[in-house]
């Protein structure tokens, strides 16, 4: 009998901590949800856009092939990071890190311009192809952010 009342307290306690929601208190996380200011402030196409051009890059990001020379495929690893990076800063709003990641990208990209010369003829137009979709995809993606915004913070 005791053994059943314990179970029935047991599974009542378990049901009520696992519906229950801890609501967090602390000014630092209050803070740190807050950007300071230093948002974008995205219209609904502009906001359209950044998802569609982002998810564009980031599916070319993760179909990207492997290559047979060890350089273009570390140069590619970093421009993937880099790629990363910037999406990231940019839905996130954050204009030092878009700065610094688009910096970044462009000398990774001017890289693997370099060193497609040492690709075989069919890689070479492939690791192309792909640059090329990127490429356009960055520009669209940087068009959505207007000179205004860019200076505001």
């Amino acid at each position: 009998m005791i053994k059943l009342k314990f179970r029935y307290i047991l599974l009542l306690l378990l049901t009520l901590s696992c519906s229950t929601e801890k609501i967090n208190l602390s000014p630092v996380s209050d803070s740190m949800s807050k950007n300071s200011g230093k948002t974008f402030n995205y219209t609904l196409e502009q906001r359209k856009n950044l998802i569609f051009y982002s998810s564009e890059i980031t599916n070319l990001i993760a179909s990207f092939p492997k290559f047979g020379n060890e350089a273009v495929n570390k140069e590619v690893l970093n421009l993937k990071y880099h790629l990363k990076d910037y999406i990231g800063a940019m839905e996130e709003s954050n204009l030092n890190n878009l700065a610094n990641s688009q910096r970044k990208f462009e000398k990774s990209y001017k890289k693997l311009q370099h060193l497609r010369k040492f690709l075989k003829k069919q890689d070479d137009e492939v690791l192309n192809r792909y640059l090329v979709r990127i490429k356009i995809n960055m520009s669209f993606l940087n068009s959505n952010i207007s000179p205004k915004q860019q200076s505001a913070s």
